[in-house]
């Protein structure tokens, strides 16, 4: 059985991605995604079920330092709609409470709520975690706002669902697996993924990207971040539209080379439906 590694707590958004993705498959909670790549080197799992943006907070911190460095390969992408319910211990009340616990991006995304009820935030490690120091704790004053899967795991009463800020909160997951041959061009829609870095000369990255443009490759994601600890060193990570034995982009990268003094690819995946607006949640 296909075994899922995610970091978080039983009950956190990463666990029902892994749930909604892979139905059939056994989950392996850790403690942080360096833990959930390790997990997948080392044998433990098959997959890992990363988060990697947000349409509200946007970048996950760190995934972008993690992910050029390990040896895995994204070999899939996930889109869950993110759904925060506010747990109380059996008995408690929306009014008869103080405080709500969380992760700090789970308070941020309910803050028009929080307000409005009157409650203290107070920032946890982890959504399903602080839904399990609520149960824990046993103190009606105390709530948590968590995925309502935390509710089942924990034996917490769901007192308001769907309290998020935005109605779009959408988290995209990479699915990471061991090295393997790319998926064959089939004509069906592909994106791949890749960081690279430009030489430090004058209009490099506007050079470096003109493939694209010329070539009709749709790029849907472009992040530059430092390494190294030299503000002259950036390295940049690129979703595109498209796979790389398809002409236009073999000739973006090809061009992209050209100006770079580095580049790797780190998968070449099936675009997940909701990347396309279809509302189908699930992979067969």
């Amino acid at each position: 059985m296909t075994t899922v590694a995610y970091q978080g707590e039983p009950g956190a958004n990463s666990h029902m991605a892994a749930l909604e993705a892979y139905p059939n498959a056994e989950t392996l909670a850790c403690a942080t995604f360096e833990d959930a790549f390790a997990a997948v080197t080392g044998g433990e799992a098959d997959l890992a079920m990363i988060p990697i943006d947000n349409t509200v907070a946007g970048r996950v911190a760190d995934i972008h330092l993690l992910l050029p460095d390990t040896p895995l390969q994204i070999v899939g992408e996930h889109f869950l709609r993110i759904r925060f319910s506010l747990l109380g211990v059996p008995g408690a009340t929306i009014e008869g409470a103080r405080e709500v616990h969380s992760h700090v991006h789970a308070l941020a995304q309910c803050r028009g709520f929080i307000r409005a009820h009157g409650l203290t935030p107070v920032v946890a490690g982890d959504t399903a975690g602080s839904a399990r120091e609520v149960a824990e704790w046993g103190d009606p004053a105390k709530l948590s706002i968590a995925p309502p899967l935390a509710a089942e795991r924990y034996g917490l009463t769901v007192l308001a669902s769907d309290i998020e800020d935005q109605q779009h909160n959408t988290t995209r997951f990479v699915v990471l697996a061991p090295p393997r041959e790319y998926p064959q061009a089939d004509g069906s829609q592909y994106v791949t993924s890749f960081v690279f870095r430009v030489r430090n000369i004058p209009a490099a990255l506007y050079k470096a990207l003109g493939g694209f443009a010329t070539n009709g490759v749709n790029m849907t994601r472009l992040e530059s971040y430092m390494v190294e600890g030299r503000f002259a060193a950036t390295m940049f990570m690129v979703d595109v539209e498209g796979h790389p034995d398809e002409p236009a982009l073999a000739r973006a990268l090809e061009e992209l080379e050209f100006f770079s003094t580095q580049l790797r690819i780190l998968g070449v995946f099936p675009a997940h439906p909701r990347r396309f607006g279809s509302t189908k949640a699930s992979r067969d």
